[in-house]
């Protein structure tokens, strides 16, 4: 665990990259000589590293100071209704492995034995130095994972396992160092906060689209998990259907609804769930689910901006980018359609994480508990 200015310090060099000590004193607030003492510190930990003498100026050339890539290994662990990502990433976040399994549904067993032949082929591929490093896993994983059986096509008394499975005790019991646990689409949420292009955006409502669809929330820039960690459940926010009749977003503008079309159709839907960066040939099948997904995260987006005075709204899922691209301009349009007096409409954006957002977010808790201040310090200019 770091003390409260050496997170000061590895959070601000999280945001911007690379400082001089300098520039460390003035954002920070610190003397020059505690930034110097802190970072001296961090660098015999091996958590910062030198890099090249910025010359051309008068006196001794300033020497930048950035994190070290090796200062550190997280693993996240992504536990989907259809699939299981695997991912260690480093210490500036970056994925240096990876492993994702696909399945009809998920049962305990299976999930924790992914688990655990993952994290052991991983850390085999690791020198003892950086094992030493590997500092947590954080566990994203939707809950009440008993629900929906009719939705995903799994056996009830499958799902029912999980009642009383604590998840973050059984990965705990796989591994050394400590487990963390989040809702999946929380945890996606923070990894736009953490690892995505959004360090100008303080309030933000953010929507995953995956088997299900869900989301959630940024307030001046920290992620705001509510009262039971469930905050930005927009999944089950209500909204109308093509026919008028009220439904739930979760109904309209998940995976799982185009999947039962392209299975009625008689095609294989498999691509949906095993390659995300390439969906294959489809029609229009997937021009009206784009139509009814945007128009239905377009009710939702006018919904929360009605509670909350956001700057923008940010797209994201488990689909290619293409199809991302064009969801995002389907709720452009239907916002359009709607009478918006008495509003001002977030900016409507693509997520800038992308298909791994929940097993990166998974992965940035142990990186934020052991490391970092709130997101709220280290994203915002001082």
């Amino acid at each position: 665990m770091r003390d409260h200015n050496e997170r000061v310090v590895l959070s601000l060099l999280r945001q911007h990259g690379s400082l001089a000590k300098t520039a460390i004193a003035r954002m920070s607030g610190l003397s020059a000589q505690t930034s110097s003492i802190i970072m001296r510190m961090l660098e015999a930990d091996e958590l910062l590293i030198r890099e090249e003498p910025l010359r051309g100026r008068i006196g001794q050339p300033m020497i930048p100071m950035a994190l070290n890539p090796e200062g550190a290994f997280f693993f996240g662990f992504k536990i989907g209704r259809r699939s299981a990502d695997l991912v260690l990433i480093d210490f500036l976040g970056r994925i240096r492995s990876m492993r994702h399994t696909p399945y009809d549904y998920l049962a305990p067993a299976p999930i924790f034995r992914i688990a655990a032949e993952g994290m052991r082929d991983m850390l085999a591929e690791l020198t003892p130095k950086q094992r030493e490093r590997v500092a947590g896993i954080g566990i994203a994983a939707p809950f009440e994972l008993w629900k929906w059986a009719d939705a995903v096509g799994a056996p009830q008394e499958v799902l029912d396992q999980w009642r009383d499975c604590d998840i973050r005790a059984r990965i705990q019991e796989l591994c050394s160092f400590p487990a963390y646990l989040q809702n999946d689409m929380t945890a996606a949420c923070g990894a736009e906060l953490v690892f995505g292009q959004t360090k100008d955006i303080n309030d933000f409502v953010y929507f995953y689209i995956g088997s299900f669809i869900g989301g959630g929330i940024v307030i001046n820039g920290s992620l705001y998990p509510g009262r039971s960690g469930n905050a930005g459940a927009l999944g089950s926010m209500p909204v109308f259907g093509n026919d008028g009749t009220a439904r739930q977003l979760i109904d309209m503008a998940s995976i799982t609804g185009l999947e039962r079309v392209v299975t009625t159709l008689g095609r294989d839907p498999s691509p949906l769930w095993a390659s995300p960066d390439d969906w294959g040939q489809m029609g229009p099948e997937l021009d009206e689910w784009i139509d009814t997904a945007g128009k239905a995260i377009a009710q939702a987006v006018v919904a929360s901006a009605s509670v909350v005075d956001f700057e923008a709204a940010i797209i994201d899922g488990w689909m290619p980018e293409d199809v991302r691209a064009r969801v995002v301009e389907a709720v452009q349009k239907h916002i359009n359609t709607f009478r918006l007096e008495g509003l001002s409409l977030p900016s409507i954006l693509a997520g800038t994480v992308g298909i791994h957002a929940r097993s990166l977010g998974a992965a940035s808790l142990p990186l934020a508990d052991r490391f970092l201040l709130g997101q709220k310090i280290f994203r915002k200019e001082i």
